[in-house]
């Protein structure tokens, strides 16, 4: 090799960078620190000596003419390219790592050729270049980075690479499912031999899933917030976006119930195999002696539930007395032979409640227990925990005599046929009305609902009368319609039911604080005003009060129920839905059976912590997924069609509109009213543009309704 150039005099080929990219030149002129350079296309730029590369050479007369400087030029920069594309860079590497931490081109060069070109130690400095995982530049050296960084820089680099291939490519294909999931555009197919130019690949789609998945699930993932910024530029801020692109791509069916998705809730009757012998032990638990050998109760005890209803859990008779009713209720018994602390026990726990939602009933207990071998089905002998309660004529519970023993309903009662009963005159009656039989026990339910009732609301209680619709769906996938049905509301029938089922969880709860059992209380202690006690119907007034209350919580202190009235109210009627209920009837029955309640207090704080924490995360599915069913309902209808309703709220931005029928709220902007916009007047609105997914309704027009 001739030798080495030292400084970059007239007629020296150099090389500096520009863009990222490394450029070939003559220099032509110099003016101290100053130089001119001559380009391989004729052009000429003045550069600072100190931006030039460390390889120099080699140096030419001064003397050349500009032609032939420019082919010099040329045949330099072709050559150096060329060797470079032909340099294995990695074996270059594995010769170099070890040897030293860092040198100079001209070294690197040398280790591989005998006598290296100019051209040849420049070629070897661009592809150490170009391979920024195995070598970093330090003018005027290279940094040769060991096996261990090379292989982190490696992955980085691979990561980088897929960040930027899912960008590029990604955002076009996500920009195109927001115009899918609006109706702007079909989806456009595959090709028969492959993917349409608007497909991504199949790692990029698979990237793109991923991340929609896990931001459906979870809105605030971290982990992918920033790729989910570069790759919906342009589409609005809103967490359940990806729900509507997975639906858009076919990724998810329509309707898809992302709430039960967000839990670990199973929804199919299967989840309970991997417990299939703890469940075996249940289900034979009633032969063994200690169950046998309880006693019978002989009463008539008949159950009201809606047609749907599988899971009977409660039932109950009722006589006169001579201060008032005796009110005997029997409940579904799982809790006298459960096994607590058991891996099924907490599997049950995790689940927390059974979820009852429009396209599907999910119970907390298989269904070959909760409905097979503990359900108060008519005609079958069925262990009961049996809660005797003397009610007095002005609704004051007098006693509360808690037993378990074996009985047999005589009927399970639908509500409807109830009503009938309770409405409408005999002679009125179908003449096949499976209640008409036990219309005296229907009709004292009654007397002491209303007086358990009036005594609520004379200790506080805020009681709201807001039937609710039946929402029915036909159909399936995109083609389920929604309907809202008040034909199947039977408010009477509900209301002794209610009535009779409240009052045994205070019965419980005054038993449990007499006898020192802890239990799990629900409280709402909140001071609420005496203008919003009462029982309230009219739409306003149910607003008023419902915004006096505050989300009941579960503990085991008692404290009061502010909503009901009472201040001490245990959960007990529904051990086959309600966790909390199972262990407060295993408290009752363990006190009765051995002295002693199953759980200490500080035992049941955590039980009550652990179910707290389980029911936090299923309870959203039972209250958002019926709402989402009536968006859909209102979207199905279409934007002319005018609704009743009722102002509630007139605040300074928006006004709170009850529509009544629907048992549904929306807010209207103050600019759709005049002067008139009140609480208590009833209006027509008219809805325009709704997101189920989004929990977005928009009112378009209000006016008063005739």
């Amino acid at each position: 090799m001739a030798e080495k150039v030292l400084y970059p005099i007239t007629g020296c080929i150099v090389e500096y960078m520009e863009g990222n990219v490394v450029q070939t030149a003559m220099v032509v002129g110099a003016a101290g620190e100053r130089l001119r350079l001559l380009l391989p296309n004729r052009r000429e730029v003045n550069l600072m000596q100190n931006r030039l590369l460390p390889w120099l050479g080699p140096v030419y007369t001064a003397k050349l003419s500009r032609d032939e400087s420019i082919r010099l030029l040329e045949e330099h920069r072709k050559n150096r390219l060329e060797l470079s594309q032909n340099i294995d860079i990695i074996d270059v590497w594995e010769l170099a790592q070890g040897e030293v931490e860092q040198a100079s081109c001209q070294w690197v060069a040398e280790l591989l050729e005998t006598d290296p070109s100019y051209d040849a130690i420049a070629a070897y400095a661009r592809a150490m270049l170009q391979c920024k995982t195995h070598f970093r530049f330090q003018p005027p050296v290279f940094q040769i980075y060991n096996a261990e960084i090379v292989e982190k820089r490696i992955a980085e680099q691979k990561r980088r690479e897929e960040r930027e291939e899912l960008s590029a490519k990604g955002r076009a294909f996500v920009a195109l499912l927001w115009d899918v999931s609006l109706g702007r555009r079909t989806l456009p197919p595959k090709s028969g031999n492959g993917l349409t130019s608007e497909w991504p690949s199949e790692p990029i789609c698979q990237k793109i899933e991923e991340v929609l998945r896990r931001r459906m699930l979870d809105p605030d993932d971290l982990a992918t917030e920033g790729l989910w910024l570069d790759l919906s530029p342009g589409i609005p801020d809103v967490p359940q976006i990806p729900i509507d692109l997975l639906i858009a791509w076919g990724k998810l069916p329509a309707h898809y119930n992302v709430w039960l998705a967000q839990t670990d809730f199973e929804a199919d009757d299967e989840w309970w195999q991997g417990y299939a012998d703890e469940v075996a032990e249940l289900q034979e638990a009633k032969k063994s002696d200690l169950l046998a050998n309880l006693p019978t109760f002989t009463q008539e005890f008949v159950s009201i539930d809606s047609i749907e209803t599988k899971d009977v859990d409660d039932a109950f008779t009722i006589e006169e007395i001579d201060s008032g009713w005796r009110l005997t209720l029997a409940l579904a018994a799982p809790a006298i032979a459960w096994n607590f602390g058991g891996p099924f026990d907490l599997k049950v726990r995790s689940r927390a409640t059974s979820l009852y939602l429009p396209e599907k009933t999910s119970h907390m207990l298989p269904e070959c227990l909760g409905i097979d071998a503990y359900s108060l089905l008519a005609n079958e002998d069925r262990l009961a925990f049996v809660v005797q309660m003397d009610i007095a004529h002005d609704g004051t519970l007098t006693s509360c005599e808690p037993k378990f023993g074996w009985v047999k309903l005589a009927a399970n009662l639908r509500y409807l046929d109830c009503e009938e009963v309770l409405t409408k005159d005999a002679s009125l009656w179908r003449q096949d009305n499976p209640a008409a039989p036990y219309a005296k026990v229907l009709n004292l339910a009654l007397q002491m609902a209303n007086a358990r009732q009036d005594k609520r609301l004379e200790t506080g209680a805020v009681i709201m009368n807001r039937p609710d619709p039946h929402i029915r769906l036909e159909g399936t996938g995109s083609e389920t319609k929604v309907f809202l049905d008040n034909s199947e509301n039977a408010p009477l029938a509900q209301f002794l039911v209610a009535e009779a089922m409240i009052s045994a969880s205070i019965a419980v709860a005054d038993y449990g604080a007499a006898h020192n059992i802890p239990l799990l209380h629900r409280t709402q202690d909140v001071e609420v005003a005496a203008e919003n006690k009462g029982l309230w119907t009219n739409a306003a007034d149910i607003y008023r009060a419902m915004r006096s209350l505050v989300a009941s919580i579960l503990e085991v202190n008692a404290a009061r129920h502010a909503g009901l009235g009472v201040d001490n109210y245990a959960p007990c009627t529904s051990p086959l839905r309600r966790y909390g209920d199972l262990v407060n009837e295993a408290q009752i029955a363990s006190f009765l059976l051995t002295g002693k309640p199953k759980f200490n207090h500080e035992e049941l704080e955590e039980v009550c912590a652990n179910l707290s924490l389980a029911l936090s995360s299923v309870m959203p599915v039972q209250r958002q997924r019926p709402r989402y069913w009536k968006l859909v309902y209102f979207k199905q209808q279409g934007d002319k069609v005018w609704w009743d309703g009722v102002i509630c709220d007139d605040g300074e931005s928006y006004l709170t509109i009850s529509l009544v029928e629907e048992s549904f709220y929306v807010r209207a902007r103050r600019q759709l009213f005049d002067d008139w916009a009140a609480p208590g007047i009833h209006v027509k609105v008219r809805i325009g543009k709704v997101q189920p997914y989004w929990n977005d309704i928009q009112v378009l027009e209000v006016m008063i309704a005739e």
